[in-house]
Order: C-alpha cells, then structure tokens, then sequence
C-alpha cells in the first residue's frame, strides 16, 4: 500500500507539472505558437532543407541556401536509428513551449527523488528551477536546444547519485537513458557544463569512497559509468560523429590565417578569439541580480510602467500619455557589463534563503558539492572580469575554448541553488527546535545583511551603462537629460528590487519562526514558503515571457514574407546566389534564396573569413561600383564574381530592399587558363586580391601539390560546362572541350562526404580560390557530378542501431533484476 500511495503522488506531481506549463504558456491552448527570435532565423535557415525532405522523402544532409552551402548536421538533420529522439518526442508531448517548461520540472523531480526528498517539496522545488527567469527567457527568444539539454541536466545528475549511493541498476539505468537525450538535445556547451558539475560530484564521492577504503564499491560505479557513458554517446554516434567532422570546418576551430582582417598579426592560440569567447561576461556586482532581479537594470527594455520617472520625464518633454506609456514599455534601462541582455538571471530570493539555509542545517555533506558547484559556475561566468581562472580553463581544459557566452555558465548555479534550497527546507523540518531556531537566524540574518550592505553601498554605483553615450548620441539636444533621468530610472530599480527581495525572505522566514512557535502546522509551513518562492519567480518571468510573446500559427510558421525585390530576384530561374551586405549573419534571405550568409554559430570558417577579410573589408569598392540609372554593377568584383553572386540586396534611403544585378558573375563552372599556385592559407588569402578569377585559379600546393599535374591550360572559348541538375545533395554538369582543362565550380569545398565523378567513374577535387571546388576535366564531351553521401552518417547509423538494441535488452534485464529484488507479497 505505500508503494502505492507513492506512485499516486508522482503522478499528481506529473500531472501538476503539465498544469502549470499549460497554464505559464496558456496561449498554446488557443493554437498561437510563441515567437521564437532565434528559431525565426532558424526557419530562414533550414527552408531548404525542410522542402527537399517533404519533396523528396529522404535527407539531404546539404543545405545550398546558407554560407554558399554547408552540412545541416547542426540545422536539425534527421539521421537513421535515431531512437533517442523518438524517445525524447514521446516526453516532450505537450505544444511547445510547455514541452521544455515540463521537462525542466520532470527532471528536477527526478533528481529529488534520488536525494529522497518528499514529493510535496520535491513538487515545488521543481517548480522553482523550472521558472528560474534564464531558463524561462531562453524559451521566449528560442534558445531551444539550449533549453533542451539543460532539462536533462537534473536526470542525469540524479542517475550518478544514485550509482554512487550503490543503486547500480537503477542509478546505472537512468545515467544511461539520461545521457543519451542530453545528448541528444544538441546543445555541447551546456552538455559541457554539465561534465564540469559532475566532475565536482565525482570528486567529492571519491573522496568519501576512498575515506571508508570501500574500493570495490568504487570499482563497480566506474563500471557502471564506462558502460553507461559508451551506450549513451553510441546511440547518439551520429549526430556526434558528424559535429566532430564539420567542427574542424567551422569558425569554432582555430583559423588558419596568422593575420587579422585588419592585418595585424593574429595571436589568438584558442579556437577562438578571446574577446569572441568572453564577449558575454557577468559583471562580479552584477552577480548579485540572482537573488534581486533588476539591481543592474534588468533587461535591455524594461517596462517600467505609468508613474515611473521614465514615464514622467517622457510626458515632460511633451509626448501625450499614449506615447509615454509606450515608450516606457521598453526603456533600456540595463546597466551591467555584458553587451545586451534579455532579462536578469534570477534564481529567487527565497531559492537563495533556503539554500543559506541548506548549509546551516543540513548534515548531508554532499550540500558541499553543490556548493562548490554552484561558486565555479559564478567565477567562470565572470569571464573577462576574472581573468586568471578564466585564462585558465581557456589555455588548459580541453573543449573549453570552443564556446563563448562563458555567461551561461550559470546555468549550474541555477541546477545547483534550487538543490541546496530543496535540501535546507527539508532539514529544517527534520531538526530539533533549537537547531532549527539558530539556523534560521543565522541563514536569515546573513541573506538580509547582504541586502542591506547592498543598499547601504548604493552610492558607490554611478548606474551608467555602456551604452549610454550611444543613446546620448541618439537623442540629440535631449540626450544628457534623457540619460539622466535613465539613471535615476535604475537607482529607483535598485532600491525597489532590494526592498522587494527583503519583503519575501522575511515573509518566508517568519512563516518558518511560526511553525518553531507552533503557531501553524508543517504543512501550512512549507506551503506558504514554497507558494511564495513560486510567485516570486512567476511574477518575474511574465515581464519577459508572456502572452505578447505568442503569435498566430501562420505568423511563427512562415516568419518571412518577400518583398517585391524578392519577387523581382525569384522571377530568375537560372543558378545564382544572393548577397545582403547588412544581413549577411541573418536567416531572412536564406528563406527565399541561394545565400552566402545565414543565421549560424558554427557558420564555415572560410566562407565567414573571405567576407571578414575581404569583401566586408572594403565595403565601399561594393557601393562604388553600382550604376545607379541601371541598378547593376558597372565593373568586376571578382569575390562576388567566383561566388555566382548574381543578385546584392541594398537599401534605399526609405529602408526598401533594392536588387542590384552584378552581370559579371562568373556562373555555375568555368575553365581556367592557369592556376597561381601558393604555399599557406594566408597567401591563398591575400592572392584573391584584384584576382582574375574568370582565368586564374588559385590553389594551395603544400595542401593538393598531388593533384597540379600541370597549371596552365588552352582556354578555348568553344569550350563549355553547363550546369543540369542542382539539388542539395547532387549536382551535375555537362562539359564539352576541345582541349584538358581545370574547371572550378562556384560550390563549397567540403571534403567529408562529397564525392565526384566524371562519366560514372570516382574523379580527384580540391580546393581553389580559399572557397570553392576545382578539378582537372580530359578533353571531350563529359558528365561531371557530385554526389553528397557523407560515410560519417552510414558508420554513424550502425553504431546507433547497434547501441540502442544493446540499451533495451539492459533495461529488460534490469528490470527483471529489480523486480527479482522486490518483496513478494505472500500467497494466502
């Protein structure tokens, strides 16, 4: 019968956490969708991929839409075997957003139960991590992969508890099926972070393992891991496969050029640039906003509301109260050290009052694990501002220099707190009166001295933000007065979020004093503290995620409608690519056409360098070259000539789109006279300077010396290769020459999956012009074509199959093993 009884509370519990996602993103239940900034470039992005597959029923694995083309392996592929995400599916039911709201609850429910505590804390302790203002901000701009990997952070953290609390079968079981959806999620930074913590937790169990000299029990849990950790990256041995091929072909690999767009010299020794990696650094003061949310301003538009100081200044200058209140929606009122920021990372005061509370009261010493956790989150997410750890983990911890944002960080922070505060709530209620008393006032005392010293410390902060000169600037003549009345706006924030912060913590520890008093019951107890901790976060979520943010249906799923300049490009139906100089790194043009940008934090290295360092250089050659009368280009840009960039996209003075036709784009292949061979990428670089690239091929012979058997050619001008077929993952060419000839094709270099042939029989490709595919042609009439059949995906699949067959037949077996453990009842 308890058995029982608590398998009814869990699902309660479950139920109850598909209530509160429906009723925090209730405009699901009328069929809008939330509007996504991130995933509206994201459908920019993928649109081609997304048609090919609905057209053709089956992958491309190729995108030509974006970057001039690249893998979609992180564009949401679908790959073979992948049962993984056929799993992941079945949890994430709900619509979303209130899938990923459901899942945060889920696993941190998990992971409660693995510390044993009772399901009525475990319920809202879940709740609290759930609506912690991060993880519920990332959903309303779209970080949902993001998202994704950290609600199975939780789950997958309670499996390695439980193993090592000698729960072998289950624990082993849950780490196992854990890893592989945070796997699957596709987020490796946050994944990465998460190793960080478990890191922290292994060393702290091996210290007490080693402590009680219980070495067996040692060897059985690392065993339970290596087998665990095998299965999870096998089933996910695709997708992972994949990431580490293209990585070396991203941005998120160290660059090969030993010069800056600039020209100086490039000393950079991490993957990426260190003022790349730290850009999004947490200011040290501004840590305080985790436990009062807008100390440093909040968000970059904050509403503020009627009556604020913003409000009132803005109708002093004039505007009628229409318009101040719609500009005091959205005031920038952000003050902190990152460049932008969407809202304040607040955990909760009463989340931050009980985990004080934790260490004070709790004798489990695991609390110190967490503790440790949660501090090398905050020092990391200092990033810039704490240089020497920082440096640190850049120079020397692998993986570490191929992420930026080190702000994120913080998401173990957020794991780490709502445990603590979980753990120190249910200890309280487990200890004697005495101890519960000086716990309290000692947890209470230092939580509200913090504030206090806060307040009190209010005048050494001058609340100017870094974009202040910018606004100075932006509003002329009424600049100065603006920006000052912006920074009486923040002072007043402060106090007031300081105040409200306070108000909460003393509410919820007086309810705790009244129940040492006995004056109410446990139960009222814990509900009052734990509603209120609710409310609190709740409160502060829904000024950055909340109806407003929902559209209709038809708004999310075709985010983009053209304009007549892309009526007027699409009326071409020959091969071509498009340009947009002042959206280059945005997914609205990939929509519609060819691109050589898009919407990518793992864009191809190259691709991005050759406009960084090249076109974008000297953006000014572009605007020059322009015939106003006819809207076309009046000379040669041989960049965006190699490139088949047939169409740039300019803005009139109004802000419209303008089609400028560049009739000197060299088309979908050529034959070149000769090739100007070069020894490193930095000359490969500097050689596509004023380059003829109609004639000329410049190709790196310490990389393909093997395949410049000659370099130079008879250029007859009867010769011909015409494009057939070009689809994303294959493309053919006819050719017809009189003399052997090199001809180079205005597609991406990609080794790693595509093949080329020349009349059905495999034929040699490299590299020429830093970007682009070239290949030696025998005199005749021939067919050319390139096949994209990535052999990572067909090794990738049967690692997968194979490992999900071997993963179900561990779980039948540990359940039959589990329900051998369990007492049966006795036959009467």
């Amino acid at each position: 019968m308890k058995n029982i009884s608590k398998t009814y509370q869990h699902l309660i519990a479950i139920v109850g956490f598909v209530v509160v996602s429906l009723i925090y993103f209730y405009p699901v239940l009328q069929g809008k969708k939330i509007f996504q900034s991130d995933i509206v470039q994201y459908t920019g992005m993928a649109k081609e991929q997304n048609d090919f597959r609905k057209e053709m029923g089956q992958e491309p694995y190729w995108t030509n839409s974006a970057f001039g083309g690249m893998p979609t392996y992180q564009l949401g592929a679908n790959y073979p075997h992948n049962y993984i995400k056929k799993i992941d599916s079945v949890l994430r039911f709900l619509p979303r957003p209130a899938d990923y709201l459901f899942l945060y609850f889920l696993g941190f429910y998990i992971l409660m139960m693995a510390l044993r505590v009772s399901p009525l804390k475990a319920f809202f302790g879940a709740l609290a991590f759930g609506l912690s203002t991060y993880l519920v901000i990332i959903l309303g701009v779209g970080h949902n992969a993001k998202a994704h990997a950290i609600a199975y952070m939780p789950m997958v953290v309670a499996g390695v508890i439980m193993v090592f609390q000698r729960r072998y079968v289950l624990g082993g079981l849950l780490t196992m099926i854990a890893a592989a959806l945070e796997i699957n999620a596709n987020h490796f930074q946050m994944t990465y972070y998460l190793l960080l913590l478990l890191l922290v937790l292994a060393v702290y169990f091996i210290i007490e393992i080693i402590k009680d000299k219980e070495f067996k029990h040692l060897g059985k849990a690392i065993g339970v891991f290596v087998i665990a950790g095998i299965l999870a990256f096998g089933a996910n041995a695709t997708n992972l496969m994949a990431t580490s091929e293209y990585a070396g072909f991203s941005m998120r690999s160290k660059s090969e050029l030993t010069f800056n767009p600039d020209g100086s010299e490039n000393t950079t020794k991490s993957a990426m640039d260190y003022s790349y990696i730290t850009e999004y650094s947490y200011g040290k003061a501004e840590s305080f906003n985790l436990i009062a949310p807008r100390l440093f301003g909040g968000g970059a538009r904050e509403d503020v509301g009627e009556g604020s100081h913003m409000y009132e200044f803005i109708l002093g200058v004039g505007a009628s109260p229409a318009e101040a209140r719609e500009f005091a929606a959205n005031v920038p009122t952000y003050w902190g050290d990152q460049p932008i920021v969407e809202a304040p990372a607040y955990i909760g005061a009463i989340v931050f009052f009980l985990a004080i509370l934790a260490l004070f009261i709790d004798k489990r010493k695991i609390k110190y694990a967490f503790l440790a956790g949660a501090i090398l989150s905050l020092l990391l997410s200092w990033g810039k501002n704490f240089p020497g750890l920082t440096n640190f983990f850049i120079n020397n911890v692998p993986l570490y220099d191929k992420f930026r944002a080190v702000s994120s960080i913080q998401v173990i922070l957020e794991l780490c707190f709502p445990v603590l505060a979980v753990m120190g709530l249910q200890s309280f209620f487990k200890s004697e009166k005495e101890q519960q008393l000086k716990s309290l006032y000692i947890a209470a005392g230092t939580v509200l001295g913090i504030l206090v010293m806060l307040f009190l410390f209010k005048g050494s902060f001058d609340f100017t933000g870094g974009s202040d000169e910018q606004i100075r600037q932006m509003y002329g003549q009424m600049g100065p007065d603006f920006v000052e009345a912006l920074k009486v706006q923040r002072a007043q924030m402060y106090s007031s979020d300081l105040l409200r912060s306070g108000m909460f913590i003393l509410v919820a520890a007086a309810a705790l004093w009244l129940f040492v008093s006995k004056k109410i019951t446990d139960m009222t107890a814990v509900l009052v503290v734990c509603c209120l901790m609710v409310i609190d976060l709740f409160a502060i979520d829904q000024n950055y995620v909340n109806k407003s943010n929902f559209k209709s249906a038809r708004q999310v799923d075709k985010p983009f409608d053209a304009t007549p300049a892309d009526e007027y490009i699409l009326k071409d139906t020959t091969n071509y690519r498009v340009y947009e100089p002042y959206a280059r790194l945005q997914g609205r043009t990939s929509y519609f056409h060819q691109s050589v940008g898009g919407y990518s934090a793992v864009r191809p290295q190259r691709m991005d360098q050759l406009f960084t360092y090249n076109v974008e250089s000297n953006l000014s050659s572009l605007f020059t070259a322009v015939n106003p009368e006819k809207m076309s280009f009046d000379k040669s840009l041989p960049i965006l000539d190699m490139l088949n960039i047939k169409y740039v996209l300019l803005q009139s003075q109004d802000g419209q789109d303008i089609p400028v036709q560049n009739p000197y784009a060299n088309g979908s292949a050529w034959f070149v006279s000769s090739v100007k061979e070069v020894s490193t990428p930095d000359e490969e670089m500097k050689s596509l300077d004023n380059l003829d690239t109609k004639n000329v091929a410049v190709v790196n012979k310490t990389k393909f010396g093997k395949e410049l058997s000659k370099t130079s050619f008879v250029k007859d001008s009867t010769a011909t290769i015409n494009l057939v077929t070009h689809e994303s993952n294959y493309i053919r060419y006819k050719t017809d020459n009189a003399n052997d000839g090199l001809a180079v094709f205005s597609e991406i270099y990609y080794p790693k999956g595509w093949n080329a042939f020349i009349d059905d029989k495999p034929a040699t490709h490299f590299q020429a012009d830093f970007v682009l595919r070239a290949m030696y042609v025998p005199a005749g009439k021939h067919t050319i074509e390139f096949k994209f059949e990535p052999e990572v995906v067909k090794t990738g699949s049967t690692i997968t199959l194979i490992s999900f067959i071997v993963m179900i037949l561990l779980v039948v077996a540990g359940v039959y093993l589990e329900k051998k453990k369990t007492p049966q009842p006795e036959k009467k």
